[in-house]
């Protein structure tokens, strides 16, 4: 139990720290195929396109122990790209909806017809379209748009941010805010049980006090002797706390294992499960509208290929196939330490577009959830951290099991050979007491727990005389 504290004696602190598990992560985009005629109101029809793959190193900082049995630390990620691993490179274009175009048009919905007229007419100065053409390093890591002073003039605080735009730009080389989390060296049963994120107990980006709760751990270790029930963990990335729940016992490269998975409702609406209702404004079951914590932009979370998601939303998309195999998400974690050995976390990035009248760059396009791309944070423990973890954790407890055993099968003989041992003296100390009648002392009182006293007396007494 020492071992699994967040102390800096314990034999987890270094992997915890640092984390030794080579992680990667794996993009897929998703290529609209026909955009001008999603233009004219067709149905998208989309092309999957990578992986694009990014080896991730995790290492903390500003680790600072409390005396409340507590310590914070911030958490950076640094990605570098993998040509030999991936299917193309960052320098490939990819067609996709102008995301900052069509989220602010959205936004922009209710808005007076002068003030959308305005942000047409920038737009089409700009040159400005409904879908564009960029390369897979600009999506992700930002690219120089002046469409972005453009809509802070018109609708100043509408994108409240400068520079560059990009899905991932604040992702690497980047913190995921304060995590302040038990340590376990006073109650085991809290080790790595967050009690804040970024000071707070609770957050403000949801309509429910169970939706706005910060539960679980920090989603890296969970405390130890875990039931096969059901794990929490706290995502900034998703804005909320999420739960997994037992699938099945399994073992990963010997190593025995409780396997969690997400459940049907993880992103269900609040008509199918109501302790949801929180997540709303929603739209159908197996997307969540993030729209609160990304600055009011139409974004929405789900499952690669709307897996587990209501089947609308993959017909109203040609080109998706969800599948169990590869788009589930998974956490394998060994039970009696809390320590994740093989994982894979899946998430799907969604934009929601539309006409929007006043705003002629729209055109005819109707409503729909469009996949702009889906990535999986995978790892497992490997190497020497695993020879390391086997022997520990299951090579000697197997070994001391075995041992058990074997003492118990050559105590039975020994036991056997007391008691005929016993038996035969018992025997022979009446037979030679007649002897010597004169100096036979007084017997001890007899007695159910001291026979071997008794008879131990017996023989020394009669030995001396002889």
């Amino acid at each position: 139990l020492q071992n699994v504290r967040i102390d800096p004696n314990s034999m987890s602190f270094s992997m915890w720290k640092d984390i030794p598990v080579p992680f990667y992560m794996s993009v897929h985009f998703f290529e609209v195929l026909n955009p001008k005629e999603v233009l004219r109101g067709a149905k998208p029809v989309v092309s999957q396109r990578g992986p694009y793959v990014y080896r991730e190193y995790r290492y903390k900082t500003n680790i600072t122990f409390h005396d409340n049995d507590t310590v914070s630390f911030l958490e950076y990620r640094k990605l570098f790209f993998q040509p030999h691993l991936s299917n193309g490179t960052e320098e490939e274009y990819v067609v996709v909806p102008n995301i900052l175009m069509m989220g602010a048009a959205v936004m922009m919905e209710n808005l007076p017809n002068f003030v959308k007229f305005l942000l047409s007419g920038a737009l089409a100065g700009l040159k400005q379209e409904a879908f564009m053409n960029r390369t897979v390093g600009e999506i992700m890591w930002g690219y120089e748009d002046p469409l972005i002073d453009a809509i802070n003039m018109i609708v100043p605080g509408l994108i409240p941010f400068k520079g560059k735009f990009g899905l991932f730009v604040e992702l690497n080389n980047s913190d995921s805010g304060l995590f302040t989390v038990n340590t376990g060296v006073r109650n085991i049963s809290r080790v790595h049980m967050v009690d804040s994120w970024n000071g707070l107990k609770k957050v403000s980006y949801w309509r429910s006090n169970q939706c706005n709760m910060i539960n679980g751990t920090s989603g890296e270790m969970w405390p130890p002797f875990m039931s096969p029930t059901s794990l929490e963990f706290y995502s900034p990335d998703a804005c909320r706390s999420m739960t997994l729940v037992y699938e099945q016992s399994g073992k990963f490269k010997g190593v025995p294992t409780y396997r969690f998975v997400a459940p049907k409702t993880l992103f269900a609406n609040g008509t199918d499960y109501p302790p949801n209702e929180g997540f709303c404004p929603c739209m159908q079951s197996g997307i969540q509208n993030i729209s609160t914590c990304r600055l009011n932009a139409p974004m929405f979370i789900s499952h690669p290929h709307f897996y587990n998601a209501d089947p609308a939303l993959v017909d109203a998309v040609e080109g998706l196939h969800p599948s169990k195999d590869q788009h589930a998400l998974f956490l394998d974690v060994h039970p009696m330490t809390g320590i994740p050995m093989n994982c894979s976390i899946k998430l799907q990035l969604n934009l929601y577009i539309k006409h929007v009248s006043g705003i002629i760059q729209t055109g005819k396009i109707k409503p729909v959830v469009l996949p702009l791309l889906w990535f999986s944070e995978s790892g497992s423990i490997e190497g020497s951290v695993l020879n390391q973890f086997y022997t520990n954790l299951v090579l000697i407890p197997s070994l001391m099991d075995y041992l058990q055993y074997i003492f118990l099968g050559l105590s039975v003989p020994l036991i056997i050979s007391a008691a005929i041992l016993l038996a035969r003296g018992q025997r022979t100390a009446p037979e030679k007491s007649p002897r010597h009648p004169a100096t036979q002392s007084k017997p001890p009182p007899s007695s159910e727990t001291t026979p071997l006293l008794h008879a131990a007396g017996t023989l020394g007494q009669d030995d001396a005389e002889a």
